[in-house]
């Protein structure tokens, strides 16, 4: 579904990627894990065309989308949903959840996924006309998947989604992350939580200093001594 073959990406004068290859199969959770500066996020920055390559090509459905505007890769079905959320906290919830399908014609489906997306996150709907600003921060990443939902996407590229969250709201975000995948959604998972991500995961990639250093089979690589010692704190 999607191939990264050869990644380079430069910010600056640091090499942030080098030579990152990456294929993620349809339907499947597939996790970047790493330390902080890795290059876990950049990839999705790439990939949702954020950040232009220096070389390499990214490959979605048959179609090269490396140097394609941001919005077009939006149109092609791939939702990024950033760390931070990057809400918009004086709009109502509505509204920022309507902000996802800015691009959609098809009102009738636009509707459906409203409807999909509260029955997701029942608070949201509880609370559609309150500013995004009074929501709890486990609410207002729930608010950034309703978003993500709402522009019809294939793939999902979520960078740190339980990035400063409560357990209970973590636990939750995990859930539905894996619901999408039984749905038939591919996702692409960039997670400081690596017991987390191991755990929702089918496949892992470890990056460390913009290479791909370890992958393989998610569950495989939670028994690998290397992995348990630097990232399961084992």
């Amino acid at each position: 579904m999607l191939k990264l073959k050869n990644v380079i990406v430069h910010y600056g004068g640091v090499e942030a990627l080098q030579n990152v290859s990456i294929e993620i199969e349809q339907g499947s959770i597939t996790t970047l894990i790493g330390s902080n500066g890795a290059g876990k996020s950049t990839c999705l920055r790439a990939i949702s065309g954020l950040v232009k390559l220096t070389s390499g090509e990214i490959w979605f459905e048959s179609k090269r989308i490396d140097g394609m505007p941001v919005e077009k890769i939006v149109s092609l079905g791939i939702a990024h949903v950033p760390e931070g959320k990057r809400l918009f906290l004086k709009m109502t919830v509505l509204d920022n959840l309507l902000t996802g399908a800015y691009q959609r014609r098809d009102k009738r489906e636009v509707e459906r996924d409203l409807k999909k997306a509260i029955e997701y996150f029942p608070i949201l709907g509880e609370k559609l006309y309150q500013p995004a600003g009074t929501l709890s921060g486990g609410q207002q990443q729930m608010l950034a998947f309703g978003r993500a939902l709402l522009s019809k996407p294939d793939l999902f590229l979520f960078d740190e989604p339980s990035l400063g969250l409560a357990p209970i709201a973590v636990k939750e975000i995990g859930e539905r992350i894996r619901n999408l995948a039984e749905e038939g959604y591919t996702i692409i998972l960039v997670e400081q939580n690596a017991t987390m991500a191991l755990e929702l995961a089918t496949q892992a990639y470890v990056l460390e200093t913009g290479r791909v250093a370890m992958q393989g089979d998610a569950k495989e690589l939670q028994k690998d001594d290397y992995i348990k010692k630097v990232y399961l704190g084992i």
